[in-house]
């Protein structure tokens, strides 16, 4: 029983620590998927700004 909750803890923050390292990217305007926005069908979803300011 105790090996269980010590592995769902583990899951847990493994999960939350991702879920905070990508908001933490997107408000400072990284890509979410590390690639190259240049050539990705769905860059005018990503960076709405963007967009619309051209």
């Amino acid at each position: 029983m105790i090996g269980t909750v010590i592995i769902g803890v583990i899951v847990a923050v493994i999960a939350i620590s991702i879920v905070v390292c990508s908001v933490r990217a997107k408000k400072k305007g990284k890509s979410s998927c590390s690639c190259s926005c240049s050539g990705c069908a769905m860059s005018s979803i990503c960076h709405k700004d963007n967009a619309n300011s051209k």
